[in-house]
Formats: structure tokens, sequence, C-alpha cells
């Protein structure tokens, strides 16, 4: 427990279901909560679960108390208000935009109600999670409490890779979709550059992402921590997976974002480089585009001998379809964390990375093996070699997976050292 628990204002996505950005929010703030802390969560959308709606469902799904959740924080919700299939949001970009703008202008209208908080009773500390920039933290208030910033990712980054990969945008979208994107996050990426250098403190979820934040935006290395992003380990019971039989061929997974920077093109290459080899393996495509880089156009070219594009799948089917499959693949160019290393790791299931997959750092390399961005060979001989240690033995490899797991991204472990951070912020 910390010595001195804080008063907190958050600012971020509302905490709800198990994966995703919302899914680690609710992690964080379980855990934070746990800790003694009590946080102010300021969301810019009137619409989402209760506090006590979140503690009964996760109790439901896995008999989970959330006792300290309940009593430590406190939903404040803005007006802002976003829905599906309405004229603003019937296009993807459109969706992007309109979704950008409504969290902005909700964020700006909760200004007022977290000053006003914070004269009744005064805030330690301001924790902005997700987002590098927002409207939401009063400039006054911005100077007098140590402003904490969480992101989960950065525009310059991503702008970065979507020029470098535009050959492969544009053989899959419009070329006006394509600029506009591209001057969206020229600007964004500019205020990013400015609005992050008001954090007293800069959480970064891997080694690899802050080496590219202080890269990109300048920003002193000193006031930066590494803590990963934690890992809902209860949706993985351990026991859960039945092992298949000698016959059937190991299924390699891919699950994530079909879009910019997610190495498709090496995917798919390890694939054609698995059945020229003759292994017998089968790799599994499974995830949807974003809302502004689709590259599903470039998995027809994947080769039907041994591998198969499964479509998109839903939060609620990632437990599953892991424990369907023997080695996950993370060909990513550049990923700031990638939560399906870790949930792969809590299902039992080996991974294959790029050394640019921040979820990486740190696991033990008899269950992750990681190689250079970009290179096919190593992908497909880390990929062999992590199949014969399945065979060899594969309930000792699974164990050391998931404590693995249990060891970089139980939630109880990242929050205990993001406390203490903040203590430390603190005179």
């Amino acid at each position: 427990m910390p010595t001195k628990p804080l008063r907190i204002a958050w600012l971020g996505p509302a905490p709800g279901g198990y994966a995703g950005v919302r899914g680690v929010a609710g992690d964080l703030l379980k855990g934070l909560a746990r800790q003694g802390h009590r946080i102010d969560c300021f969301l810019p959308a009137a619409e989402g679960q209760s506090v006590a709606q979140v503690a009964a469902q996760e109790q439901l799904a896995f008999g989970e108390e959330n006792r300290a959740f309940e009593e430590n924080v406190t939903l404040i919700r803005g007006a802002g208000r976003w829905r599906w299939d309405r004229w603003y949001s019937r296009g993807k970009v459109a969706a992007f935009l309109s979704g950008l703008l409504v969290r902005g202008a909700g964020s700006l209208l909760l200004r007022r109600e977290l000053a006003r908080r914070h004269r009744r009773e005064p805030y330690d500390l301001i924790y902005q999670f997700s987002s590098i920039e927002t409207p939401g933290v009063p400039r006054r208030l911005a100077r007098a409490v140590p402003l904490v910033i969480h992101p989960e990712t950065h525009i310059a980054g991503e702008l970065r890779w979507l020029i470098a990969e535009r050959g492969l945008a544009l053989r899959c979208q419009p070329r006006r979709t394509f600029v506009l994107v591209v001057a969206l996050m020229f600007v964004r990426a500019r205020v990013q550059r400015r609005a992050i250098r008001r954090a007293s403190l800069l959480v970064c979820i891997s080694g690899v992402f802050r080496d590219h934040l202080v890269r990109d935006y300048g920003f002193p290395r000193e006031r930066t921590v590494v803590a990963p992003n934690p890992i809902h380990l209860a949706r993985f019971p351990a026991g859960a997976r039945q092992e298949a039989g000698p016959a059937q061929p190991p299924v390699v997974l891919v699950l994530g974002r079909i879009s910019v920077r997610k190495g498709i093109e090496d995917v798919i290459a390890v694939a054609r480089t698995l059945l020229e080899r003759g292994v017998q393996a089968r790799v599994r495509v499974v995830g949807g585009p974003s809302l502004w880089s689709d590259y599903t156009g470039l998995l027809g070219d994947l080769p039907a001998e041994n591998a198969e594009y499964a479509g998109a799948a839903s939060a609620n089917d990632v437990a599953e379809l892991l424990l369907e499959s023997d080695v996950l693949l993370q060909a990513s160019r550049y990923e700031p964390f990638g939560l399906t290393v870790g949930e792969a790791l809590a299902a039992g299931v080996p991974v294959v990375a790029t050394r640019e997959v921040g979820a990486s750092e740190g696991v033990a390399q008899a269950v992750l093996s990681a190689v250079e961005p970009g290179d096919v060979e190593g992908l497909t001989d880390a990929i062999v070699t992590m199949v014969e240690r399945l065979r060899a033995a594969p309930a000792a490899l699974r164990e050391q997976a998931r404590s693995e797991a249990e060891r970089l991204f139980a939630p109880e472990v990242v929050c205990a050292r993001i406390s203490e951070e903040l203590e430390r912020l603190l005179p």
C-alpha cells in the first residue's frame, strides 16, 4: 500500500470490457484503487457503465471482488454523445474524425467541473491516459498540479509508417483517404509535440515506445518511466487447453489490426516460406482494419494451401482463439506494446515477434523469440523452433508462458510500479 493515498483526477476512456484500451483503463483504475488512491474519472462521453455495473460485471464473469474500485473511483461524465450509423459516422474516416471531435468537445466541457472539484478538495495529480493531447486540463490547474501522461500510441510514429508504407496503403484504399489521413496526422503530431512538454512524468508502455517518444517529441528521458500494460489474467484460466493430436498441423495465429505497421506483408511472406520449406503448420490471420487504415486487401495473397484469413473477431473471442492456437506471430514493424502478446502468454501460447514489439521486452527467450522487423527468414526459423519446443515439452512450455505473463503483466504488479512513481512526484 502507498505511504500516502493520492487524490487523482483521471482523464481518459471509460473503463469497460476486458480488452483493448478500455480494458486496460479498467485494470489500471482497479489496480490504483486497490493501492488506496481515490480517483475521479472525467469521461468526455455521457454513455457507459457505472462503477457498480463494471464491478458487478467482473464479479459475474470471474468472481473477482472490486470493493476498492467501487469505494475509491467516481465517474464524472461529460455531455458528448456519439453513435454508429449516423450521418457523421457512416464512413470509416468520418467516424474517426467525428469521434475525435466529440471526445475533444466533451473534454473541453469538463474543464470547469475539474477545476471546481479541485477547489473544493485539491487533487494531488492529473493522470491523462491513452492520449497525449487533450483540451480537458485547465491551464491554471496544469501549472499547479503535476500532470502524468500515459499514452498508448503516438501520432508521429503512426505518420512515419503511414508514409513509409504508402505503396501498400494505396493498394488498398483511395488516394484521397490516404492524403486526408496524412494531413490530419501531421497536424496532430505537431499538437502532441507541444502538449507532451507539460507532463511532469511520462509513463511509457515499453522501452521501445519510450525511445520513439524521446526521439520524435524531444521529451526528457529522465522524466519517463516504463510500465507495461496490465493483462486481465482471469480471462485465460490455466488448464483450459486441450492439446491437438499429432496429426493436426500446429496453428500459427496472427491476431490484431490488419493495418499500417503491423507487418501484414511479412505475415504473407512467412506463410509462403513455410509452404516452400514443407513445414507442417497453418497460418491463421484474425482481425479487422482500423478506422483510418485498411490492409485487408493484401490478404488475398495468402497461400490457400497453408493459410487463411478468418475475418474480424470480438474481444470476447480472443481467449478461445488463443486456446485453439499453438504459436502467436506478431510481425509488426513498430508496436508500442502489443496486448495480444501478453494475452497469448497468459493463455500459455508461446510467441514469435519482432524486436519492435514493446510487449516482447523482458520475456524469457524460451517462450518468446524476437527477431528484427522485416526478417522473414528469421520469423520463419523462430516459428519452426518454437513448434519443435512445443512438441518436445508442451505442458512445461505453456506453464512457463503463463508464468511470464503473471510476472510481467499482472495488474497488481504493474499498478504497484506506477503507484511508486506517482508518489515520488509529491514533495
